[in-house]
């Protein structure tokens, strides 16, 4: 008996160890064998409803900011930013659910199409990376750097696809595009650019003037002016249509560039500017007979695309209806320029002056109705601005400085320009611009509208930006651009200048025809006041397209020959 329980305990003692044996051995076996699950994408990538979106209010186009939160994430992903090549290795490090846009980032042009799918758009993901793609997101920012535009594909801001730079035997290079015609030329200090609309620009040096050209009519002369605060400031003579007028502008050395931002040469007093953006009691009816604008062939033109307001129920909303109706004239007006110039080309093709044709724009969508949403981002950067003017308003005592003042170096303060501001999303176009989606150029004119999305520059002096609103013929509403800080500054300038003519509207019409009246409307100088106008400017302009015309007159028979190359 005894016997077999010893038996017993000594099978039960070798059936313990050999559980002990084979039951690790069974688990560390099913670890090897089994791969590791992929983490899910997180719901954000397909949300992040109010970035996507291109038409926005303005309190999420202010709301952009959050994607500064991601700021970290972005060195995160540097390495995509800079490589593309070794970008999909960079942005799979960038959480597992968006494996796709890793490999999206592994060539430059490809990359960032799929990445857009991953991120919305490719560009919007510089917006929709502070919400949802944690580190791929802001990853995709720098990527976007990389290449000019998230999204572009076979081509840069720079040169889109199809175009060809040409090294020209005069010296300078020349950009063409894929049928011919030319798209810029540098050459002896002077850069000559055409858009898709057939509008032209010269912008030069001299006798350390910058000249620039804004077309057969018109432009303006800059020159350095004073210093006052540390602040460098540069009087601009514009001069079209036989008049002269002088604007006041001060520099921003950001990134070793300079910009140059309007500033008023003279300020309403702040109560002013306070009543402007403080609701009135009640609404007031303002009607197209108040405005003037009955029976104007841009009003007629442009009347489907956009409505006034029914009623104001605050002064910043006249304004943005003013703002709004004065840029659709300059569309307008644009429009016949253009067509003008078409004929004067097309003539003179037909006399063998040679050149290529006109440019082929990106196809665009239909003209789409400035939408509520939209006009309210518009009113809420106008109210913005008028909030802002009444607290410089207060800082202004005099002291102006005068002519007489030693001129403004042109050094950099060290400070970004007013249209990088993260909190100024939403542009207003001033004038026909040039722009490049997904690798081909299209056209903005007058009075479309545009959100940016990225702050920082790229290496082309370039940041992306939503197309919010837009006309028939001009880039598709809801593409992802990329545009000239420049550009964009000059869109802000116009924005702010346009804002001070209206204001001087109202301090005319305040109190008439139901707008209640204003408080003190006087004016006084500010820190900095304007010179008189330079009335050599004209004749500088005259001089400056003379010898563009004569540029662009060679570097077509050169490239016509097929003369130069890449």
């Amino acid at each position: 008996m005894n016997r077999i329980l010893k038996d017993e305990n000594r099978l039960q003692k070798w059936v313990v160890l050999l559980l002990l044996t084979v039951v690790p051995a069974f688990a560390w076996g099913q670890k090897k064998t089994s791969a590791p699950a992929p983490k899910a994408a997180p719901a954000q990538h397909a949300s992040a409803p109010s970035h996507a979106a291109p038409s926005r209010p303005a309190t999420q186009a202010h709301g952009s900011t959050p994607s500064h939160g991601n700021t970290t994430a972005s060195h995160g992903n540097t390495t995509a930013s800079h490589g593309n090549t070794t970008a999909s290795h960079g942005s799979t490090t960038a959480g597992r659910g968006n494996t796709t846009a890793g490999h999206g980032n592994t060539t430059a042009g490809h990359g960032n199409t799929t990445a857009g799918h991953a991120n919305t758009t490719a560009g919007h993901g510089s917006t929709t990376a502070g919400h949802g793609n944690t580190t791929a997101g802001h990853g995709n920012t720098t990527a976007g750097h990389g290449n000019t535009t998230a999204g572009n594909r076979g081509g840069s801001a720079r040169q889109p696809a199809g175009t060809r730079n040409v090294s020209l035997k005069g010296g300078g290079t020349a950009s063409v595009r894929a049928n011919g015609s030319v798209r810029s030329i540098d050459r002896n200090g002077m850069h000559i650019e055409h858009g898709v609309h057939g509008g032209g620009r010269v912008v030069g040096e001299h006798n350390g003037a910058r000249v620039v050209n804004t077309g057969r009519h018109g432009g303006y002369v800059q020159r350095a002016y004073v210093t006052r605060g540390g602040h460098a400031y540069y009087s601009r003579t514009f001069y079209a249509g036989g008049r002269y007028h002088v604007g006041l502008y001060r520099g921003y050395g950001w990134g070793g560039h300079m910009y140059y931002g309007y500033y008023p040469g003279v300020w309403y007093h702040p109560g002013f500017y306070g009543w402007g953006w403080h609701p009135w009691g009640a609404p007031v009816y303002w009607g197209i007979g108040a405005w003037g604008w009955g029976g104007a062939p841009w009003w007629g033109f442009y009347g489907g695309w956009w409505n006034p307001y029914p009623v104001y129920a605050a002064p910043y909303y006249w304004l943005t209806d003013y703002l709004i109706a004065q840029q659709l004239q300059a569309a307008y007006a644009a429009r016949a320029e253009a067509n003008a110039d078409a004929v004067a080309a097309d003539a003179a093709a037909s006399s063998g002056d040679g050149g290529g044709g006109d440019a082929a724009p990106a196809a665009a969508a239909g003209p789409v109705a400035l939408t509520p949403e939209v006009k309210e981002a518009i009113a809420q950067e106008v109210k913005a601005q008028l909030a802002a003017q009444q607290a410089q308003a207060a800082q202004q005592s005099g002291g102006a400085q005068t002519a007489s003042a030693a001129a403004a170096p042109a050094t950099s303060d060290n400070t970004p320009p007013p249209a990088l501001d993260p909190s100024q999303r939403t542009f207003v176009v001033d004038s026909d611009v040039t722009v490049v989606a997904n690798g081909q150029e299209c056209g903005l004119s007058s009075g479309d509208v545009i959100t940016r999305l990225t702050d920082t520059p790229d290496g082309d002096q370039n940041v992306n930006a939503s197309v919010s609103a837009t006309k028939k013929g001009d880039c598709a509403s809801g593409a992802t651009v990329a545009v000239k800080v420049d550009d964009l500054q000059e869109m802000y300038n116009h924005f702010q200048e346009n804002i001070t003519n209206g204001m001087g509207e109202m301090a005319k019409k305040q109190g008439t025809g139901g707008m209640p009246a204003a408080p003190d409307t006087g004016t006084q100088a500010g820190a900095v006041t304007p010179p008189p106008p330079d009335t050599t400017a004209a004749k500088t302009l005259q001089d400056q397209q003379a010898a563009a015309d004569q540029t662009e007159s060679q570097v077509k028979q050169e490239t016509a020959a097929g003369g130069g190359g890449q």
